[in-house]
Protein backbone atom coordinates (compact mmCIF):
# COMPACT_ATOMS: atom_id res chain seq x y z
CA UNK A 1 0.00 0.00 0.00
CA UNK A 2 1.11 3.48 -0.53
CA UNK A 3 2.67 5.76 2.30
CA UNK A 4 0.92 9.27 2.67
CA UNK A 5 2.44 12.35 4.47
CA UNK A 6 1.20 15.31 6.19
CA UNK A 7 3.44 18.26 7.58
CA UNK A 8 1.72 20.30 10.69
CA UNK A 9 2.74 23.83 12.33
CA UNK A 10 1.66 24.01 15.85
CA UNK A 11 2.67 26.12 18.58
CA UNK A 12 6.52 25.48 20.24
CA UNK A 13 4.26 25.38 23.24
CA UNK A 14 1.98 23.36 22.24
CA UNK A 15 4.33 20.24 21.61
CA UNK A 16 4.78 19.15 24.91
CA UNK A 17 1.22 18.62 25.46
CA UNK A 18 1.15 16.93 22.10
CA UNK A 19 3.82 14.59 23.19
CA UNK A 20 2.60 14.37 26.58
CA UNK A 21 4.29 13.29 29.88
CA UNK A 22 7.28 10.24 29.01
CA UNK A 23 5.53 10.79 25.58
CA UNK A 24 2.18 9.11 26.68
CA UNK A 25 -0.42 11.38 24.54
CA UNK A 26 1.70 10.85 21.21
CA UNK A 27 1.85 6.93 22.13
CA UNK A 28 -1.86 6.85 22.93
CA UNK A 29 -2.50 8.77 19.24
CA UNK A 30 0.02 6.24 16.97
CA UNK A 31 -1.40 3.01 18.82
CA UNK A 32 -5.34 4.09 18.33
CA UNK A 33 -4.65 5.67 14.81
CA UNK A 34 -2.03 3.32 13.40
CA UNK A 35 -0.35 6.39 11.95
CA UNK A 36 3.09 7.55 13.19
CA UNK A 37 4.25 10.97 14.16
CA UNK A 38 7.77 12.57 13.73
CA UNK A 39 7.60 15.60 16.22
CA UNK A 40 10.25 18.28 15.91
CA UNK A 41 9.88 20.46 19.46
CA UNK A 42 12.38 23.05 18.48
CA UNK A 43 10.36 24.02 15.32
CA UNK A 44 7.21 22.93 16.52
CA UNK A 45 6.38 20.57 13.36
CA UNK A 46 5.06 17.49 12.86
CA UNK A 47 5.30 14.90 10.24
CA UNK A 48 2.11 12.32 10.38
CA UNK A 49 3.14 8.77 8.26
CA UNK A 50 0.75 6.36 7.14
CA UNK A 51 -1.33 4.41 4.63
CA UNK A 52 -4.58 4.57 5.89
CA UNK A 53 -5.81 8.44 4.29
CA UNK A 54 -8.80 8.46 6.15
CA UNK A 55 -7.03 7.79 9.58
CA UNK A 56 -4.31 10.24 7.95
CA UNK A 57 -6.51 13.03 7.94
CA UNK A 58 -7.98 11.90 11.58
CA UNK A 59 -4.95 12.47 13.11
CA UNK A 60 -4.02 15.80 11.23
CA UNK A 61 -7.45 17.46 12.92
CA UNK A 62 -6.53 15.78 16.18
CA UNK A 63 -2.88 17.58 16.16
CA UNK A 64 -4.66 20.54 14.66
CA UNK A 65 -7.43 20.31 17.81
CA UNK A 66 -4.50 20.03 20.21
CA UNK A 67 -2.52 22.87 18.98
CA UNK A 68 -5.77 25.39 19.01
CA UNK A 69 -5.98 24.60 22.94
CA UNK A 70 -7.72 21.39 23.38
CA UNK A 71 -6.24 18.95 25.74
CA UNK A 72 -5.63 15.47 24.01
CA UNK A 73 -8.83 13.47 25.10
CA UNK A 74 -11.20 16.27 23.87
CA UNK A 75 -8.54 16.31 20.71
CA UNK A 76 -9.48 12.14 20.54
CA UNK A 77 -13.33 12.54 20.50
CA UNK A 78 -12.21 13.21 16.50
CA UNK A 79 -12.10 9.81 15.84
CA UNK A 80 -16.00 9.58 16.17
CA UNK A 81 -17.22 9.44 13.08
CA UNK A 82 -20.38 11.59 14.05
CA UNK A 83 -17.55 14.76 15.08
CA UNK A 84 -16.16 17.45 13.38
CA UNK A 85 -13.79 20.48 14.51
CA UNK A 86 -13.73 23.62 13.01
CA UNK A 87 -11.73 26.96 13.63
CA UNK A 88 -13.00 30.83 13.70
CA UNK A 89 -9.98 33.15 12.86
CA UNK A 90 -10.92 35.96 14.92
CA UNK A 91 -10.53 39.20 12.90
CA UNK A 92 -7.42 41.47 12.92
CA UNK A 93 -7.63 44.75 15.23
CA UNK A 94 -5.41 48.11 14.63
CA UNK A 95 -5.80 47.85 18.50
CA UNK A 96 -4.73 45.07 21.14
CA UNK A 97 -7.18 45.82 23.39
CA UNK A 98 -9.87 45.78 20.71
CA UNK A 99 -8.75 42.16 19.94
CA UNK A 100 -8.96 41.32 23.61
CA UNK A 101 -12.08 42.94 24.13
CA UNK A 102 -13.37 40.40 21.78
CA UNK A 103 -11.81 36.91 23.29
CA UNK A 104 -13.29 38.62 26.69
CA UNK A 105 -16.83 38.68 25.23
CA UNK A 106 -16.57 35.08 24.01
CA UNK A 107 -15.35 33.38 26.78
CA UNK A 108 -17.06 35.88 29.12
CA UNK A 109 -16.69 36.91 32.81
CA UNK A 110 -15.16 33.58 34.52
CA UNK A 111 -15.57 31.58 31.53
CA UNK A 112 -19.74 31.90 31.53
CA UNK A 113 -20.27 32.80 27.76
CA UNK A 114 -18.05 30.06 26.71
CA UNK A 115 -19.37 27.61 29.24
CA UNK A 116 -23.12 28.31 28.64
CA UNK A 117 -22.27 27.81 24.39
CA UNK A 118 -21.07 24.35 25.64
CA UNK A 119 -23.90 23.52 26.97
CA UNK A 120 -26.41 24.19 24.44
CA UNK A 121 -24.41 22.90 22.13
CA UNK A 122 -22.80 20.25 23.66
CA UNK A 123 -19.73 21.58 22.05
CA UNK A 124 -16.47 22.24 23.15
CA UNK A 125 -15.01 25.68 23.01
CA UNK A 126 -11.49 26.82 23.06
CA UNK A 127 -10.34 30.13 22.22
CA UNK A 128 -6.32 30.37 22.05
CA UNK A 129 -4.23 33.06 19.86
CA UNK A 130 -6.30 34.35 17.35
CA UNK A 131 -8.96 31.66 16.59
CA UNK A 132 -11.65 29.98 18.28
CA UNK A 133 -12.21 26.33 18.10
CA UNK A 134 -14.83 23.98 18.10
CA UNK A 135 -15.18 20.33 18.09
CA UNK A 136 -18.64 18.73 18.48
CA UNK A 137 -21.45 16.60 16.87
CA UNK A 138 -22.23 17.30 13.29
CA UNK A 139 -25.41 18.44 14.08
CA UNK A 140 -24.27 20.92 16.75
CA UNK A 141 -21.46 22.58 15.65
CA UNK A 142 -22.98 25.00 13.17
CA UNK A 143 -24.86 26.18 16.26
CA UNK A 144 -21.88 26.73 18.47
CA UNK A 145 -20.05 27.65 15.59
CA UNK A 146 -23.24 30.66 14.75
CA UNK A 147 -23.11 31.70 18.37
CA UNK A 148 -19.47 32.58 18.10
CA UNK A 149 -20.00 34.36 15.07
CA UNK A 150 -22.58 36.65 16.71
CA UNK A 151 -20.57 37.64 19.52
CA UNK A 152 -18.18 38.58 17.32
CA UNK A 153 -20.40 40.77 15.34
CA UNK A 154 -21.28 42.42 18.48
CA UNK A 155 -24.74 41.01 19.44
CA UNK A 156 -25.40 41.45 23.35
CA UNK A 157 -25.12 37.77 24.92
CA UNK A 158 -28.83 37.86 26.30
CA UNK A 159 -29.91 37.85 21.95
CA UNK A 160 -27.13 34.79 21.97
CA UNK A 161 -28.02 33.44 25.13
CA UNK A 162 -32.09 33.28 23.85
CA UNK A 163 -31.01 32.21 20.26
CA UNK A 164 -28.90 29.05 22.20
CA UNK A 165 -32.10 27.96 24.27
CA UNK A 166 -34.31 28.12 20.86
CA UNK A 167 -31.81 26.16 18.71
CA UNK A 168 -30.93 23.28 22.17
CA UNK A 169 -34.89 22.64 21.99
CA UNK A 170 -35.41 22.45 18.23
CA UNK A 171 -32.19 19.60 18.30
CA UNK A 172 -33.91 18.17 21.11
CA UNK A 173 -37.18 17.72 19.57
CA UNK A 174 -35.14 16.35 16.45
CA UNK A 175 -33.89 14.16 18.80
CA UNK A 176 -37.18 12.86 19.83
CA UNK A 177 -39.06 13.01 16.73
CA UNK A 178 -35.67 10.82 15.12
CA UNK A 179 -36.18 8.50 17.84
CA UNK A 180 -40.04 8.20 17.99
CA UNK A 181 -39.74 7.51 14.07
CA UNK A 182 -36.39 4.40 14.52
CA UNK A 183 -39.31 3.05 16.69
CA UNK A 184 -42.01 2.68 14.74
CA UNK A 185 -39.41 1.94 12.12
CA UNK A 186 -38.42 -0.93 14.38
CA UNK A 187 -40.92 -1.72 16.78
CA UNK A 188 -38.88 -4.55 18.24
CA UNK A 189 -35.59 -2.79 19.30
CA UNK A 190 -37.75 -0.75 22.57
CA UNK A 191 -34.02 0.25 24.14
CA UNK A 192 -34.08 3.22 21.99
CA UNK A 193 -37.10 4.64 23.60
CA UNK A 194 -35.51 4.63 26.91
CA UNK A 195 -33.56 7.45 25.94
CA UNK A 196 -36.68 9.24 25.64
Amino acid sequence: MAEFAYQVKIPKERVAVLIGKKGEVKKQIEETTGIAMEIDSKEGEVNVIGDDALMLYSTREIIKAIARGFNPEIAMLLLKQDYAFEVISLPDFEKKSQFMRIKGRIIGAEGKTRRIIEEHTECFVSVYGKTVAIIGRSDSIHIARKAVEMIIKGSPHSTVYQWLEKMKRQLRRRELEDNFEDHLRYPKDDKKLDNL
